[in-house]
């Protein structure tokens, strides 16, 4: 069964996101260690992929590191399951939908199950294309985790309702990455999808301060932080660890 319901359960959750093999497997283990340690809610687990379309230079630059280092599937495999063994915070793969396409549904899903992922976040499979998906993983215990985006607009509470986990709000136009400024009328959605969603709501893309973690905090259940994150890896190379802590700490008292 999920542990993702775990994450929300002491509070507003804190997911923070690393992308594997960045800039190696081993290092990528003690940063996920370093999430926890410091209180991460749910961490996510980025596969790494050539042409990562919703991902901005931060993560796209992450993405290009972990592959020059030789990053493949098996080894991410073989990198969670060693995590499962260490920590029960909640897993969450974030990937594009040709690794697992390529790997096949049912092999790649028994395989979440096998080592302890708990969902599943694919950026490009469309929500009327994910049944497949979800029926298969469902199997599993894996959640398919829905997005809503400002584009949404319609129908927003049609993927509020078919939500698994938790439902991902995106909060800008565009691409993954540190702003200074969320414009979106973050609220007005969430009201909207709460009127249907069965989970919790967790916002993501461009969250990087305390400040702007507290604002969100207010109307969403949780907050996704992914390129500050990566930001610090990409600074601090496989001295990260700790720096990783402090801000998890700092955003996790900002939200409390």
């Amino acid at each position: 069964m999920s542990k993702i319901p775990a994450a929300f359960q002491q509070g507003k959750a804190f997911i923070g996101f690393v992308t594997a093999g960045d800039p190696s497997l081993e290092k990528t283990e003690d940063f996920a260690l370093a999430l926890a340690d410091a209180g991460t809610d749910l961490i996510e687990i980025g596969i790494p992929f050539s042409d990562p379309i919703a991902e901005g230079p931060v993560i796209q630059q992450a993405n290009i590191r972990a592959l020059s280092a030789g990053t493949n599937l098996s080894g991410i495999f073989r990198l969670t399951e060693k995590l499962r063994r260490k920590i029960k915070t909640p897993l969450a793969f974030l990937t594009y939908l040709n690794p697992v396409f390529h790997w096949g549904y049912d092999r790649f899903f028994r395989t979440c199950r096998e080592i302890g992922i708990d969902g599943i976040i694919i950026p490009d499979l469309p929500f009327e294309e994910q049944p497949e998906a979800q029926t298969i993983a469902g199997a599993y215990g894996v959640d398919v985790i829905s997005l809503i985006a400002p584009t949404s607009e319609q129908r927003i509470q049609r993927i509020a309702a078919n939500a698994e986990g938790f439902l991902y709000v995106v909060s800008s136009m565009g691409v993954t990455g540190i702003r200074q400024n969320i414009e979106t009328d973050l609220a007005g959605m969430i009201q909207t999808a709460k009127v249907t969603a069965k989970v919790p709501i967790a916002v993501g893309f461009g969250i990087n301060t305390p400040e702007q973690a507290a604002e969100i905090a207010r109307f969403a259940d949780g907050v996704i932080v992914g390129s500050a994150l990566v930001k610090i890896i990409a600074e601090y190379q496989t001295s990260a660890a700790p720096h990783l802590a402090n801000y998890v700490k700092k955003m996790k008292q900002a939200i409390a």
